[in-house]
């Protein structure tokens, strides 16, 4: 009777499958149904043997390797479940020989190219002497992927599994050796990933989805706030932890693989940097080889430490496109334009200052091997990155190319009201900046009308906060920090409480160039003293020269004063103007009080009905000396912009 027909009259105990097994040993019916009895009791080692012998004896019968998938998929994944355990178990029974072939043979069964990886990849992180003869080959494969994928960003499966798990263990295993065209190849890939993984823009809802959940790979530690998943990985698996220190640190194993100079371990970017300082004054007495190889460690170090400055820098002034919190607006202004550094607020951007001035410093550097330092950009497509673009606009706002500075921040606006919901919070922050920024370039470059216009629908856009009217005589003492000539650079909080200020004295500068030439303009004069009200008395001197200049007139016309001046200081002094004592200076401050005095007798070239007019509307703008000081402003900002406006050339 045929093993076939024997089986058809076999029971399920397992003395009768064990006799069975010994009579009929290459009939795989049995082998396997002995194998599933002890796999469904989950008995360990005895399964394991069993899956041995099937492995062994039937390798080509699909059954077996669709249980090798099961298993195989159980290594693949964290998953704490008994059942995954078991298999987990079942496999480590097999000697390692046997593990090894196991996993090769999986991997010729996958078609798909992620999956295939993952296999391989489970190969290489259990069988390290197999990082010699299948880890390039495993790199490449994944690279060529993500090319016929053609896909839009490097933060990909493919990229990830690369540089997240393939590439260390190719460059940690001592019996690699790999050429230096390809290390830098392969770092320059890894850089790519990391920043553009750190600086990924934001998904409208904190998640961008994934396809499919596969059984994704360890990558152990904390990711950032939002929930982000590439697609083709679980959300576990899109984690990628401190990108920044593991760039640095596989920066340190490619310079210490490639014979770079000084390179140790350990190092942070400042400390690349000073290297970087050292290398330029050493790579002049090298030789062509070394010369070349010290071009190759300035151009990579200074990127990434460019890069990584950067980053700092705008997650600091607009954290909006990494969802943070605090924003800032970065200006180029005149130093007059001066701003409490006292306050904890500006001591944050103090910081940032640091980051700014490390990156110009490195700018400095690239700029010596743009060539390559390009190269590097362009293969990467820095153009497309809206952070950076962000940082280069005011760098050269700190350069003081206020021109370029202005084209360079009408295009990024742009582009980000292209991409970005017009009625955000964080849109309308961002637009806020672009606009003031370009307001101080039409300022450095003596279009006032410009900067006033874009001011103004700033203002427009603000509500005006408390404002202490009267500061105490410590703090009116306490002197200012001392400026520097030239442009200088200003990060101001991008909140109302500041950037009103801000404009208000962006605005006074447009408007005091004017007032005060030889020419007589009271209209100009007249903004200046309203505007000078806020900085009180800090503005007290410039006050002054303007009282100054109205006894040389003899008088002076605004008829908004009464409107808009409420500090008590200006009004006992241009009470103090209609006296005899103060040069009995014809002033018409009340509105229409042109027309007011052709209806009066005249007496000592001042009517009487406008002497009593004027006193009675001083005693009235007495008492509102307590207002809000910032709401009387914004008022004078809105209600007179048409006038601001057309009284500069």
């Amino acid at each position: 009777m045929s093993a076939q027909g024997d089986c058809e009259f076999l029971v399920k105990p397992k003395a009768w499958l064990i006799t069975a097994r010994t009579l009929y040993p290459a009939d795989f019916n049995i082998q396997y149904e002995m194998y599933s009895i002890e796999r469904n009791a989950e008995r360990t080692a005895s399964a394991g043997r069993l899956l041995y012998d099937i492995f062994v004896n039937f390798p080509e019968q699909p059954v077996v390797w669709r249980e090798i998938a099961v298993i195989t998929a159980a290594l693949r994944n964290d998953s704490q479940d008994k059942h995954a355990q078991f298999l987990k178990g079942v496999f480590e029974t097999l000697p390692g020989p046997v593990q090894c072939k196991m996993l090769l043979k999986a991997t010729e069964q996958c078609f798909n190219t992620l999956e295939k990886a993952e296999m391989l990849l489970l190969l290489l992180k259990r069988f390290p002497e197999s990082v010699v003869q299948h880890g390039v080959s495993l790199g490449e494969s994944l690279l060529e992927a993500e090319t016929v994928e053609n896909l839009d960003t490097p933060v990909n499966c493919f990229r990830k599994l690369f540089v997240c798990d393939v590439l260390p263990l190719i460059l940690n295993n001592p019996n690699m050796c790999l050429p230096v065209s390809l290390l830098y190849k392969y770092m320059h890939k890894a850089a790519e990933f990391y920043i553009c993984y750190v600086t990924r823009e934001p998904s409208a809802d904190g998640q961008i989805q994934g396809s499919q959940e596969v059984g994704g790979l360890k990558s152990p530690g904390r990711g950032r706030s939002q929930r982000y998943v590439i697609d083709g990985l679980s959300e576990k698996s899109s984690v990628v932890t401190e990108p920044w220190e593991r760039l640095l640190e596989m920066v340190g194993v490619v310079g210490s693989l490639c014979d770079w100079q000084g390179e140790k371990a350990n190092r942070s970017y400042s400390e690349l940097l000073q290297r970087v300082s050292e290398l330029c004054r050493y790579m002049s007495a090298t030789d062509s080889e070394g010369f070349a190889r010290c071009c190759a460690q300035i151009v990579t170090c200074c990127t990434l430490v460019l890069f990584h400055s950067a980053f700092h820098y705008v997650s600091a002034v607009q954290p909006s496109l990494f969802q943070g919190q605090f924003t800032c607006v970065c200006v180029c202004v005149c130093v007059h334009l001066c701003v409490d550094q006292q306050t904890s607020i500006f001591y944050h951007c103090y910081l940032i200052f640091i980051y700014f001035n490390l990156s110009k410093i490195n700018y400095i550097y690239l700029y010596l091997l743009k060539f390559f330092f390009v190269k590097i950009c362009s293969a990467w497509k820095t153009e497309m990155w809206m952070w950076f673009r962000i940082f280069l606009t005011d760098m050269i706002i700190y350069q003081a190319l206020s021109s370029l500075a202005l084209m360079s921040s009408l295009q990024l606006q742009q582009n980000q009201n292209q991409i970005q919901n017009s009625l955000s919070s964080s849109s309308s922050l961002e637009t806020q900046r672009a606009i003031i920024q370009q307001a101080s370039c039409h300022y450095a470059l003596g279009e006032y009308r410009m900067a006033c216009e874009k001011l103004l629908e700033v203002v427009s856009g603000l509500m005006p906060q408390n404002h202490e009217a009267v500061k105490s005589s410590e703090e009116q003492r306490k002197p200012r920090g001392k400026t520097r000539k030239g442009n200088d650079l200003r990060l101001i909080p991008c909140t109302s409480k500041s950037i009103l200020p801000f404009c208000l004295q962006l605005m006074l500068a447009c408007f005091k160039l004017r007032a005060f030439t030889d020419n007589r303009d009271d209209l100009a004069l007249g903004h200046v003293i309203v505007l000078l009200q806020y900085d009180w008395p800090q503005g007290e001197n410039l006050f002054l020269k303007a009282v100054d200049k109205i006894c040389q007139q003899g008088s002076f016309q605004y008829e908004n004063f009464f409107n808009y001046v409420t500090n008590i200081d200006m009004l006992e002094e241009f009470a103090y103007l209609r006296t005899t004592e103060g040069g009995r200076v014809q002033l018409e401050l009340l509105p229409n009080q042109g027309m007011l005095i052709k209806h009066h007798t005249v007496t000592r070239g001042i009517t009487k009905g406008v002497k009593e007019d004027f006193r009675l509307a001083m005693e009235r703008q007495v008492s509102r000396c307590g207002e809000n000081l910032l709401t009387v402003l914004h008022r004078f900002c809105i209600n007179e912009k048409i006038i601001l406006v057309q009284s500069l050339p």
